[in-house]
Protein backbone atom coordinates (compact mmCIF):
# COMPACT_ATOMS: atom_id res chain seq x y z
CA UNK A 1 0.00 0.00 0.00
CA UNK A 2 1.51 3.46 -0.76
CA UNK A 3 2.03 5.64 1.99
CA UNK A 4 -0.93 7.70 2.89
CA UNK A 5 -0.12 11.95 3.37
CA UNK A 6 -1.76 14.26 6.13
CA UNK A 7 -1.15 17.98 5.55
CA UNK A 8 -2.00 19.35 9.26
CA UNK A 9 -2.67 23.19 9.15
CA UNK A 10 -1.49 24.98 12.49
CA UNK A 11 -1.60 28.69 13.91
CA UNK A 12 -0.81 30.15 16.86
CA UNK A 13 -3.16 29.42 19.35
CA UNK A 14 -3.56 25.81 17.58
CA UNK A 15 -4.51 22.82 20.54
CA UNK A 16 -1.28 20.82 20.62
CA UNK A 17 -3.83 17.82 21.44
CA UNK A 18 -4.98 17.90 18.31
CA UNK A 19 -2.02 17.52 15.75
CA UNK A 20 -0.41 14.21 14.88
CA UNK A 21 0.76 12.02 16.90
CA UNK A 22 -1.58 8.80 16.31
CA UNK A 23 -1.03 9.44 11.96
CA UNK A 24 2.60 8.55 12.85
CA UNK A 25 1.88 5.61 14.70
CA UNK A 26 -0.38 4.84 11.73
CA UNK A 27 2.04 5.22 9.18
CA UNK A 28 0.52 7.84 7.67
CA UNK A 29 3.53 10.77 7.09
CA UNK A 30 1.85 14.11 8.41
CA UNK A 31 3.03 17.62 7.02
CA UNK A 32 2.66 20.89 9.36
CA UNK A 33 1.95 24.13 7.86
CA UNK A 34 1.84 27.34 9.58
CA UNK A 35 -1.34 29.62 8.62
CA UNK A 36 -0.08 33.16 9.61
CA UNK A 37 -2.92 35.65 10.59
CA UNK A 38 -2.10 37.33 7.15
CA UNK A 39 -0.92 35.75 4.13
CA UNK A 40 2.34 36.11 3.78
CA UNK A 41 3.38 35.79 7.68
CA UNK A 42 6.21 32.93 8.04
CA UNK A 43 7.06 31.58 11.61
CA UNK A 44 9.70 29.42 12.77
CA UNK A 45 7.18 27.84 15.24
CA UNK A 46 3.50 28.35 16.39
CA UNK A 47 3.17 29.13 19.70
CA UNK A 48 0.12 26.45 20.29
CA UNK A 49 -2.60 27.12 22.43
CA UNK A 50 -1.14 25.79 26.25
CA UNK A 51 2.15 27.54 25.27
CA UNK A 52 4.01 24.33 24.02
CA UNK A 53 6.14 25.43 20.53
CA UNK A 54 5.58 23.61 17.30
CA UNK A 55 8.31 23.97 15.01
CA UNK A 56 6.04 23.82 11.50
CA UNK A 57 7.44 21.50 8.08
CA UNK A 58 6.80 24.45 5.96
CA UNK A 59 4.90 27.54 5.93
CA UNK A 60 1.42 27.22 3.70
CA UNK A 61 1.97 29.85 1.75
CA UNK A 62 4.92 28.41 0.34
CA UNK A 63 3.29 25.55 -0.61
CA UNK A 64 2.16 25.39 -4.55
CA UNK A 65 -1.33 25.30 -5.30
CA UNK A 66 -0.83 21.93 -6.61
CA UNK A 67 1.17 20.15 -4.25
CA UNK A 68 -1.39 21.41 -1.36
CA UNK A 69 -4.18 19.26 -2.92
CA UNK A 70 -1.49 16.21 -2.99
CA UNK A 71 -2.11 15.22 0.69
CA UNK A 72 -4.45 12.22 1.38
CA UNK A 73 -5.96 14.26 3.87
CA UNK A 74 -6.33 17.94 4.90
CA UNK A 75 -6.47 18.37 8.98
CA UNK A 76 -7.95 21.67 10.86
CA UNK A 77 -7.26 21.35 14.63
CA UNK A 78 -9.12 23.61 16.75
CA UNK A 79 -8.32 25.92 19.60
CA UNK A 80 -9.98 28.75 19.49
CA UNK A 81 -7.38 31.33 18.37
CA UNK A 82 -5.93 29.06 16.02
CA UNK A 83 -9.32 27.88 14.23
CA UNK A 84 -10.14 31.70 14.08
CA UNK A 85 -6.97 32.02 11.44
CA UNK A 86 -7.39 28.83 9.91
CA UNK A 87 -11.34 29.07 8.94
CA UNK A 88 -10.77 32.98 7.91
CA UNK A 89 -8.00 32.62 5.59
CA UNK A 90 -9.14 32.54 2.09
CA UNK A 91 -6.92 30.11 0.76
CA UNK A 92 -7.53 27.83 3.57
CA UNK A 93 -11.39 28.22 2.61
CA UNK A 94 -10.25 27.51 -0.82
CA UNK A 95 -8.56 24.22 -0.40
CA UNK A 96 -11.17 22.58 2.13
CA UNK A 97 -13.49 23.11 -0.65
CA UNK A 98 -10.99 21.62 -3.20
CA UNK A 99 -10.57 18.67 -0.91
CA UNK A 100 -14.67 18.44 -0.30
CA UNK A 101 -14.52 18.18 -4.34
CA UNK A 102 -12.52 15.52 -4.82
CA UNK A 103 -14.00 13.41 -1.97
CA UNK A 104 -10.75 13.57 -0.09
CA UNK A 105 -10.55 13.64 3.60
CA UNK A 106 -10.94 16.93 5.31
CA UNK A 107 -10.72 16.41 9.56
CA UNK A 108 -11.90 18.98 11.46
CA UNK A 109 -11.85 19.33 15.14
CA UNK A 110 -13.07 21.39 18.37
CA UNK A 111 -13.74 25.10 16.85
CA UNK A 112 -11.70 23.97 13.53
CA UNK A 113 -14.66 23.39 12.39
CA UNK A 114 -15.70 27.24 11.94
CA UNK A 115 -13.64 26.33 8.35
CA UNK A 116 -17.22 24.48 7.30
CA UNK A 117 -18.76 27.48 8.01
CA UNK A 118 -16.31 30.36 6.30
CA UNK A 119 -15.28 27.67 3.63
CA UNK A 120 -19.24 27.49 2.78
CA UNK A 121 -19.91 23.83 2.87
CA UNK A 122 -23.73 22.81 2.33
CA UNK A 123 -25.61 21.64 4.70
CA UNK A 124 -24.59 18.24 6.20
CA UNK A 125 -24.08 16.58 9.97
CA UNK A 126 -21.46 18.03 11.86
CA UNK A 127 -20.25 18.37 15.16
CA UNK A 128 -17.67 20.68 17.08
CA UNK A 129 -16.67 22.24 20.55
CA UNK A 130 -20.02 23.61 22.32
CA UNK A 131 -18.11 26.98 22.29
CA UNK A 132 -19.10 27.39 18.52
CA UNK A 133 -22.17 25.53 18.32
CA UNK A 134 -24.82 28.33 18.25
CA UNK A 135 -22.22 29.79 15.24
CA UNK A 136 -22.34 26.18 13.25
CA UNK A 137 -26.23 24.62 13.81
CA UNK A 138 -28.33 27.48 11.66
CA UNK A 139 -26.13 26.26 8.65
CA UNK A 140 -25.43 22.77 9.80
CA UNK A 141 -26.94 19.24 11.02
CA UNK A 142 -25.37 19.57 14.43
CA UNK A 143 -24.99 16.80 16.62
CA UNK A 144 -23.25 16.01 20.27
CA UNK A 145 -21.76 12.80 18.88
CA UNK A 146 -17.90 12.89 19.63
CA UNK A 147 -17.27 12.07 15.75
CA UNK A 148 -19.17 12.59 12.70
CA UNK A 149 -18.22 11.45 9.02
CA UNK A 150 -20.17 12.82 6.30
CA UNK A 151 -19.18 11.90 3.24
CA UNK A 152 -15.65 12.97 3.31
CA UNK A 153 -15.31 15.20 5.71
CA UNK A 154 -14.37 14.14 9.56
CA UNK A 155 -15.89 16.28 12.20
CA UNK A 156 -14.96 16.23 16.22
CA UNK A 157 -15.77 17.64 19.85
CA UNK A 158 -12.64 18.54 21.19
CA UNK A 159 -9.32 17.97 22.43
CA UNK A 160 -11.02 14.57 24.52
CA UNK A 161 -12.46 13.19 21.47
CA UNK A 162 -8.74 13.82 19.81
CA UNK A 163 -8.01 10.07 19.76
CA UNK A 164 -11.82 9.16 18.23
CA UNK A 165 -11.27 11.92 15.59
CA UNK A 166 -7.42 10.60 14.47
CA UNK A 167 -9.15 6.66 14.62
CA UNK A 168 -11.66 7.39 12.68
CA UNK A 169 -9.64 9.38 9.95
CA UNK A 170 -6.84 6.73 10.34
CA UNK A 171 -9.81 3.95 10.04
CA UNK A 172 -10.76 5.87 6.52
CA UNK A 173 -7.50 6.19 5.22
CA UNK A 174 -6.07 2.48 6.03
CA UNK A 175 -9.17 0.41 7.46
CA UNK A 176 -10.28 -1.04 10.78
CA UNK A 177 -7.47 -2.85 11.14
CA UNK A 178 -4.94 -0.46 11.10
CA UNK A 179 -7.22 1.53 13.48
CA UNK A 180 -7.11 -1.29 15.89
CA UNK A 181 -3.46 -2.10 15.35
CA UNK A 182 -3.10 1.57 16.41
CA UNK A 183 -5.43 1.63 19.23
CA UNK A 184 -4.50 -1.23 21.42
CA UNK A 185 -0.89 -0.55 22.48
CA UNK A 186 -2.56 3.05 23.93
CA UNK A 187 -4.67 1.28 26.27
CA UNK A 188 -7.18 3.06 24.68
CA UNK A 189 -11.02 1.48 24.87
Amino acid sequence: MPDKTALILVADGTEEIELYDLFVRAGIKPTSAFVGATSFITAEFATCSRGLRVVPDVNFHEIEDNARLSYDVLVIPGGMEGAKTLSQNIIVQDLVRAYIGKNKIVGMICAGTLTALTSGLPRQPLTSHPSVREQLEKSFDYSEDQVVVSGSLVTSRGPGSSFDFALQIIALLLGDGKRSEVAGPLMYH
